[in-house]
């Protein structure tokens, strides 16, 4: 990419595309296309169409989805597989009729079968069964996944995929219902803390493990593979670290400074027991994450304080 090519970075108001649009700045590129989902509807297919033949971008950031936890992801399955399957398959046509010079599908981790071996490498792809509570939107992005390849195989087009890890960071969702592991931790301490509540309560067992990524880290690792990488097989994106929930939980707690309990609702489900990528191939490539969990959760603080004023 040059410094003044044209980039359009789908989903540009979320916290990947956001952090992307801000790294791409930092790095001096001066050329960014943005729509937000108010002027371009993505599930719209000739409204994309004609937006990519009016503005010709040459390279693009697929970070566009819906998103959600565990209760959104289970709650509206409908949404989930039918907006991701329109948003992903709408901009990598379009970016095949436009000759897009290369494009970046971002997807997640939630694409690996629920007791894949572990830690959780990229051949391990459709070799069993999914969670059931995310299965729509794994569905989708497996989808995605194989869309690129497919127009790879078929038309010769440089579309690469990336799984990241599960990401927390500026620009995060915290909805009380809809929102994933750690910004819903970092609701529940803050307002247990000025409600001066004896406890919080967390769901499940709090054994699961999993990894996390600060998001401008993740924005990081795709600058990299769109300069370093045109494989076909798509590439993990993660830390090489877990931790449990509980540790997680703990964690948070120290940052925000609640000074009540933790109780664990076993009652509730845990997801996925364990969920550790195995990025390997990204590290041998020459590049790593730069920001440990609680550095990133003492970044991230600050950002819910500023959207919950």
């Amino acid at each position: 990419m040059e410094k003044n090519s044209k980039i359009y970075v789908a989903g540009h108001r979320g916290m990947v595309g956001s952090a992307i649009v801000r790294k791409l700045k930092e790095q001096n590129f001066v050329n960014i296309i943005e729509r937000s989902s108010g002027e371009l509807d993505l599930r719209n297919q000739q409204a994309v169409i004609d937006f990519f033949a009016a503005e010709k971008p040459e390279y693009v950031f697929l970070a566009a989805a819906k998103v959600g936890g565990i209760v959104a992801n289970n709650t509206y399955r409908a949404e989930f597989l039918y907006d991701n399957l329109l948003i992903e398959s709408n901009i990598i046509h379009a970016s095949f009729l436009n000759k897009v010079k290369k494009l970046l599908f971002l997807g997640s981790s939630c694409i690996y079968p629920k007791m894949a071996p572990q830690p959780l490498k990229e051949e391990y792809l459709l070799t069993g069964l999914l969670e059931s509570t995310n299965e729509p939107y794994a569905i989708a992005k497996i989808t995605g996944i194989k869309l690129c390849e497919a127009y790879r195989d078929q038309y010769g087009c440089n579309f690469i995929s990336a799984m990241p890890t599960n990401l927390y960071g500026q620009g995060d969702n915290y909805h009380p219902q809809n929102s994933h592991v750690i910004p819903a931790l970092i609701r529940k301490f803050h307002e247990a803390k000025q409600h001066k509540s004896p406890f919080v309560e967390i769901w499940g067992t709090g054994t699961p493990l999993r990894e996390f990524m600060y998001a401008d880290d993740l924005a990081d690792a795709c600058m990299f593979l769109m300069k370093e990488y045109d494989d076909k097989l798509f590439i993990n994106i993660g830390t090489g670290e877990e931790v449990t929930i509980k540790e997680l939980a703990l964690l948070v707690k120290d940052v925000i400074g609640f000074s009540g309990d933790i109780k664990f609702d076993t009652s509730k489900p845990d997801g996925t027991p364990r969920k550790l990528m195995d990025s390997s191939r990204l590290h041998n490539l020459g590049w790593k994450h730069s920001t440990s969990l609680k550095e990133g959760l003492k970044k991230t603080y600050p950002f819910f304080l500023a959207a919950n004023k």
